[in-house]
């Protein structure tokens, strides 16, 4: 089974005015990234706007995905859905298409108890033969992995890694110390990366890699080597991206700082709203610093 580590950029989903997916800007990102050397892409994380599009608009994206990384990376692929079925649906399509992996994301209208958290990763991990990640955002989702649930799903064959965006670190250790090697734990943006390595993360899924892949590539490859020093020195650096882009809409600033960067991916999916004038010279600056 693939063995997933590194910078896994959580890709935008690039959609014009008629709602089509810009098939060749997203494909032409894809190619970029890979250049860069990262170590994996994920289409339909939460940069890409899943809850914006709809089922045809999100198998573009991870179809575009797949063809364009033409398996010199692993694509692992995001499913949501507040339906266990339709999430199992789109991780058998997803797999069919050949992703190397599942991002496993659980929406929720109506509070769930631990029990019904539980069966819909575990039927996600049970439709398919490639690793699944779980992913858990409290800020977002109406109900959240617990380390119970967590470590009971560790002990699935095909569950053996954990995106955990809480921005609590300690939970992250948590999460290690409870279920040892059974999953690793890859950072989010809302942690800090380098913090994450250090404690025993395996690397980290997220959108500001979009638009500093050689920067991210280049922290990944300090921690690996435990060049701490030089590491936390480009981590101060690069957590103004981090910064930035937590004040705003996040798909609208990786689309504004990719937009600057010469991909032409649009604005978000409305109601969303793009940055304005101002907010994207900020981004721009950042970006500048950075670079």
């Amino acid at each position: 089974m693939t063995d997933l580590h590194g910078v896994f950029p959580y890709l935008v989903s690039p959609v014009d005015s008629d709602g089509r997916i810009r098939t060749a800007v997203l494909g032409r990102l894809c190619d970029d990234l890979i250049k860069s050397g990262v170590h994996g892409l994920t289409p339909l994380g939460s940069t890409g706007e899943f809850a914006y599009l709809d089922a045809t608009q999100r198998s573009c994206v991870v179809q575009t995905t797949i063809e364009a990384a033409r398996g010199r990376v692993p694509v692992v692929a995001g499913v949501v859905s507040t339906s266990t079925a339709d999430a199992v649906a789109q991780a058998r399509a997803y797999e069919r298409l050949g992703a190397a992996g599942i991002l496993a994301i659980l929406e929720a209208y109506f509070p769930l108890v631990d029990s019904g958290v539980e069966s819909y990763f575990r039927a996600i991990a049970d439709a398919v033969d490639i690793p699944v990640v779980m992913y858990t955002n409290p800020q977002f989702q109406r109900s959240d992995l617990s380390l119970d649930v967590i470590a009971r799903l560790a002990g699935h064959p095909r569950i053996g890694y954990i995106k955990d965006a809480s921005t609590n670190t300690g939970r992250l250790l948590s999460i290690m110390n409870r279920c040892g090697d059974a999953i690793r734990v890859f950072s989010a943006s809302a942690h800090i990366p380098a913090a994450v390595m250090l404690i025993g993360g395996v690397g980290w899924m997220a959108g500001p890699a979009c638009v500093i892949p050689r920067q991210s590539v280049e922290l990944y490859n300090l921690c690996r080597a435990q060049r701490w020093d030089e590491a936390l020195v480009l981590q101060r650096k690069l957590w103004r991206v981090n910064e930035a882009f937590a004040r705003y809409n996040l798909a609208a600033c990786i689309k504004a700082g990719l937009a600057i960067q010469g991909y032409d991916v649009g604005d978000p999916v409305p109601p969303q709203a793009a940055l304005t004038a101002d907010e994207r010279k900020a981004v721009e600056a950042v970006l500048r610093d950075v670079s």
